[in-house]
This record gives structure tokens, C-alpha cells and sequence, in this order.
């Protein structure tokens, strides 16, 4: 096989990581979520509820860095569930507003444990919940930076 640029090699990559990551901490919480009968997307949008109250599909979408067409089907779940309602704002009918039932109120309870577990998973004796602050927080400032080039890009 012809020798590839260093560049283009797996390990050489930011992206790969993140990615790899991601798809095996979501498989961390799986069976948290599985007991509360939800999914990860549908976990952040319960996140978002429980911290903000009442918020509005285009709120959502930003805060969970959403568009509306994956946000919509979510939502829709989350509503057959009974956990949230969905409703047309009384000041501006283009406006859906989103708030949580009395089963998506008390799901909360039931949910408190799940990210000290998650941490606790990641935990061991070459990662310690320094590195992993000093590491949520990279996280965030490069979420920040994607964020302005995307909403750049799109102008």
C-alpha cells in the first residue's frame, strides 16, 4: 500500500478523537437513560428544561446547537412521552414554547445521579477531575470558536 501523507493519519487527527469520544460516552449513559426511557438528545433537552424553565423551540436549538428540523422530531417524542408540552406562545404565534409536565418535572429526581456517574466513569488512575475540568472547558472554548465560524459561514 502507497505510504499516505502523516497528515492523513488517524492519530494525527483532532476530530477523530472528539468524535470516538463522544460515541463512547454516549454509550456510558445508555443505561442511565434506558431506565428514565430516554435518549441522549432527548436527555439535553430535558437538561435545558430542568435548568431554564420555559423555553422556546428556537431557545433550545441554541442552546443544544440544534437546527429546528432535528430539534422538531425530538421534541415530538419527548411530548408522546408526556414530559414536555408543546404550545404556541400567546404573544407570538410563530413562537413554540416548551415546558416540562409534572412526569418531566419529577423525571429530574430520578436524573440527579447521572452525571456523577458519568464522571465517576471517567475517572481512573491516568485521568483525574482536574484534567477533566481543565478539559471541559477546552471543550467549551472550542465549541465557542466552531460556533462563530458556522454562524459566519452561514451569513
Amino acid at each position: 500500500m502507497e505510504e499516505i501523507s502523516p497528515e492523513l493519519h488517524l492519530g494525527n487527527q483532532l476530530c477523530f478523537p472528539l468524535y470516538a469520544t463522544s460515541r463512547l460516552t454516549t454509550k456510558i449513559y445508555a443505561p442511565y437513560l434506558n431506565r428514565l426511557g430516554i435518549t441522549y438528545p432527548q436527555y439535553l433537552v430535558m437538561l435545558a428544561l430542568w435548568q431554564y424553565g420555559e423555553l422556546s423551540v428556537k431557545e433550545i436549538g441554541e442552546r443544544l446547537y440544534l437546527e429546528s428540523n432535528t430539534l422538531t422530531p425530538l421534541l415530538k417524542r419527548l411530548e408522546q412521552k408526556a414530559l414536555i408540552v408543546r404550545e404556541r406562545s400567546k404573544l407570538d404565534e410563530r413562537t413554540v414554547v416548551i415546558s416540562l409536565t409534572s412526569s418531566g418535572i419529577k423525571m429530574k429526581g430520578q436524573a440527579v445521579e447521572i452525571p456523577k456517574r458519568i464522571v465517576e466513569s471517567f475517572n481512573d488512575q491516568t485521568l483525574d477531575g482536574e484534567e477533566l475540568a481543565v478539559f471541559q472547558k477546552t471543550l467549551f472554548k472550542l465549541l465557542k470558536v466552531l460556533d462563530g465560524r458556522v454562524s459566519k459561514a452561514k451569513e
